[in-house]
């Protein structure tokens, strides 16, 4: 193939993905921005307020930078078939003039306290400032004046619209590569985000079956870690391999891009049978939590004969999975349950499959057909 080729296979590439995106934009104000959010034709998805959090003092600079005539960063959306616009990058701006005026709720329907603003550099007369003070119309004891809110209510913020028209993929990729990147969102949190937006009720599902005591009795994770949603993603993690093909884990190019598009999968796959993972995450983390508790994916001292630090998924790879792979039959005691762990961390299969050098893409061919070896009653 010669050069001119690849040209034009890269450009018939380009061409077909730039047909597949249909987008559009908008200069809007901050009223405008309201209005949709109570006619409730714009969806900011409270439940990402876990994810991105912003101090009162970075959302009081937002206000101060509103009323100072600063631009605002352009906020992306999302065009739904139903002509409502889930945003996809701006949460936390919208998010905050929502909550400064009053009129932003939570994931459960419930009104939040209203914004009180603080002292900044260039405007320390905000300190303890409101949007309204409806006691006292004038604004002349803390909410802002109606000159004041008119200035915020007319400032114009540039909204980009992916239509309704684009390919599935879009969405997806548009949310990934804007929330990618600094310390705007980890691996699993940009996936939790995916998955709000793709399928609310898959993620509720996922978080419910995160809270089973057994599952937080063998992870046993830090305060730090939980607030990550590194729980989630161990989660993840299980729902994606028990029953993963062996023949694909070697043809994994980049583990978190991975694990990302199977959970985009499980996301639009309407035949995933939750009843059937459940059954087997339940099963697992009962006979795991009833019979080693935190002990389970702790590393084992072969010489000290004790378990000790933290959660490893080297452990969680091989264990959980292979008893979750064969949970159907699988009936052992909890001495042969220990006895099996214990040993485990002698076995050279699993030894060889972890450790310096080694990274999950060559960690996970071995340990997943490993664990479902050995834990077969």
């Amino acid at each position: 193939m010669n050069i001119g080729e690849k040209v034009d296979t890269l450009q018939a590439e380009i061409d077909q993905k730039r047909q597949e995106i249909r987008s559009d934009h908008y200069s809007m104000s901050i009223g405008e921005l309201i209005s949709l959010y109570q006619q409730e034709e714009i969806e900011i998805h409270p439940e990402f307020q876990r994810f991105f959090r912003w101090s009162d003092y970075q959302k009081t600079k937002l206000i101060e930078s509103i009323l100072l005539g600063i631009p605002i960063p352009p906020i992306f959306v999302s065009q739904r078939e139903d002509g409502i616009w889930d945003v996809v990058d701006g949460l936390q701006r919208l998010s905050t003039i929502y909550e400064f005026v009053g009129i932003l709720k939570d994931e459960n329907g419930k009104q939040v306290v209203p914004l009180v603003l603080q002292k900044t550099e260039y405007l320390p007369s905000l300190t303890s400032k409101i949007w309204e003070d409806k006691e006292h119309p004038d604004g002349s004891i803390k909410g802002l004046t109606p000159t004041q809110r008119l200035l915020i209510k007319r400032a114009k913020i540039d909204v980009n619209i992916l239509l309704k028209e684009s390919d599935t993929f879009a969405k997806y990729e548009l949310f990934q590569r804007l929330n990618t990147g600094g310390s705007r969102a980890n691996p699993q949190e940009l996936r939790n985000c995916i998955l709000v937006s793709l399928n609310p009720k898959l993620y509720r599902w996922i978080k419910q079956l995160s809270a089973d005591e057994n599952f937080q009795s063998c992870i046993s994770l830090s305060d730090k870690t939980l607030e990550e949603q590194y729980d989630v993603e161990i989660l993840c993690r299980f729902l994606v391999l028990r029953n993963i093909d062996e023949n694909a884990l070697s043809k994994i190019p980049d583990v978190d891009t991975f694990f990302t598009d199977k959970i985009q999968e499980i996301a639009n796959n309407d035949n995933f049978d939750m009843e059937e993972e459940k059954a087997a995450f339940e099963k697992t983390f009962q006979l795991l939590g009833e019979c080693m508790g935190n002990d389970s994916f702790r590393k084992y001292d072969v010489a000290k004969q004790k378990f000790s630090g933290g959660f490893m998924l080297a452990p969680f790879e091989a264990i959980a999975l292979g008893i979750g792979y064969n949970y159907k039959q699988y009936n052992a005691t909890c001495s042969d349950i220990k006895n099996k762990i214990i040993e485990i961390w002698s076995n050279p299969e699993f030894t060889s499959a972890f450790g310096r050098g080694k990274d999950a893409k060559a960690r996970l061919p071995q340990l997943i057909p490993l664990g479902r070896k050995l834990f077969v009653s």
